[in-house]
């Protein structure tokens, strides 16, 4: 009785979220190539064949940028919003794409989907929990404030990856014209290192096992930092921060258990930086 997750990317340079139940899995968007994606899986010891669904929670480029690939090679079906498919302005075949509607779950194999509206400034903004096997996981980024989706969904969840974009004096002190800091911090931005604590501190259930903190910016945050802050809260919550460089490990997460690295990472190789916004 237990899930599989991990993530293969997080950041503004590319995301991609695994989860799975041994014998199927979904990707919860596909910001990286193909390629990288199939790399990053076997380095875990995952397969694309177990791969049934991909979910898109927005258009933005660090969401979508693998996804033309991977369903061209492996014929996919994506769960994608047609507000988000029009912005997204790929091309894909007609009929992999599948439709989702907010709070009405989807089953793929024993997996069940359920997407909800989020804030954020896209077109047709969605988050997703995916539950199996009695474990439910959440998928919480690229969100502006935690609006009360966000805290209902979140208070269910086993595990999440959750986001901490940023530290709220980097940002200020850093080099972004206003604007663009304006956008950030905004109520469709990100969510702050502060901001993602208190939504922890406040409405974590006592049986989450773990938490994956997730999109944290290449210039307004550091990894170091975001760990320490939530460490200091997590009590039996196992904190992991989720590289934009390469894959964390794959963790099995169990039903009123406690989460455990389900697969022994070998040293992953370091990917060269990208430029980011974020």
């Amino acid at each position: 009785m237990s899930l599989f997750i991990t993530s293969l990317n997080s950041g503004s340079n590319g995301n991609c979220y695994y989860i799975g139940n041994g014998q199927e899995a979904v990707l919860v968007d596909a910001g990286i190539s193909c390629r990288e994606t199939e790399k990053r899986m076997h380095r875990l010891g995952l397969s694309m064949q177990n791969v049934k669904a991909i979910f898109i929670s927005h258009e933005h480029g660090d969401h979508i940028r693998g996804l033309q690939s991977i369903t061209h090679k492996y014929k996919l079906p994506v769960y994608i919003t047609a507000p988000t498919m029009r912005h997204s302005r790929l091309i894909l075949g007609e009929a992999i794409l599948q439709s989702f509607n907010a709070h009405q779950p989807v089953q793929i194999g024993g997996l069940s989907i359920t997407a909800f509206p989020k804030l954020h400034d896209a077109s047709d903004p969605h988050s997703f929990v995916i539950s199996g096997s009695g474990v439910t996981i959440g998928v919480f980024t690229d969100i502006g404030m935690p609006c009360e989706n966000v805290i209902r969904y979140f208070k269910q969840c086993h595990a999440a990856f959750l986001e901490a974009n940023y530290d709220e004096g980097m940002l200020e002190r850093g080099r972004y014209p206003y604007h663009l800091k304006a956008r950030i911090r905004g109520d469709k931005g990100h969510l702050s290192n502060e901001q993602a604590l208190q939504l922890f501190k406040m409405h974590r259930p006592s049986f989450m096992t773990h938490l994956l903190l997730a999109h944290l910016s290449q210039d307004n945050n550091n990894p170091d930092l975001a760990l320490q802050l939530f460490s200091m809260h997590s009590d039996t919550t196992n904190i992991v921060v989720a590289s934009r460089h390469e894959e964390t490990a794959v963790y099995q997460v169990m039903a009123n258990s406690i989460t455990k690295p389900a697969v022994k990472l070998k040293p992953a190789r370091r990917h060269a930086v990208q430029a980011s916004l974020f």
